[in-house]
């Protein structure tokens, strides 16, 4: 097994690679944001600016599960008529 860290000419060791084809930046840049955004890389650094009290994330996610459940029954409502 070849260690690609010395070697400069060869494939890098971890990361991610876009390859530009056609000069075609913006299918690239495309690419890219998919990639980071399955990664988790984004929502990664968005957690990591702040501290958030584990009370606060409890709080956080209770709301947004109570958003979630009146926001299905409001499009019951709608759907069924009840």
């Amino acid at each position: 097994m070849r260690n690609y860290k010395n070697d400069k000419q060869d494939k890098p060791i971890g990361g991610m690679t876009v390859i530009v084809r056609n000069d075609d930046v913006n299918k690239a840049m495309r690419i890219f944001k998919k990639k980071v955004a399955e990664a988790g890389i984004i929502q990664e650094v968005r957690e990591r600016q702040a501290y958030v009290k584990p009370s606060e994330k409890r709080a956080k996610a209770k709301a947004a599960g109570r958003a979630r459940w009146l926001k299905k029954q409001q499009k019951d409502i709608i759907d069924k008529g009840y």
